[in-house]
């Protein structure tokens, strides 16, 4: 089960982020940082701390985030790994 609970501090606005993270979870925490994005200039922290799984999609999705300026904490180092790897891939 996919679960996105958002917390504020003074330094970021965090989406904590567990379960399993697939294809078809991305729009909706999309919609989410959109908003966010759109409504407050608080910086914006993806935290992975309690995800167990995620798919292809979703390594492609965190990749552009920090490309983007958007931190991720607490992420999974196998998750990390894959990350680092997919920047340097010209697959669309």
């Amino acid at each position: 089960m996919f679960k996105i609970r958002r917390s504020e501090d003074k330094d970021f606005v965090t989406f904590v982020l567990s379960g399993r993270i697939e294809e078809e979870q991305l729009s909706e925490l999309q919609k989410l940082l959109k908003v966010e994005l759109g409504a407050n200039p608080t910086p914006i922290a993806l935290d992975l701390g309690d995800v167990k799984l995620v798919d292809r999609e979703a390594i492609k999705f965190f990749a552009v985030c920090e490309a983007h300026g958007v931190v991720i904490k607490n992420c999974p180092s196998y998750v990390r790994e894959w990350i680092e790897t997919g920047r340097g891939s010209n697959e669309p």
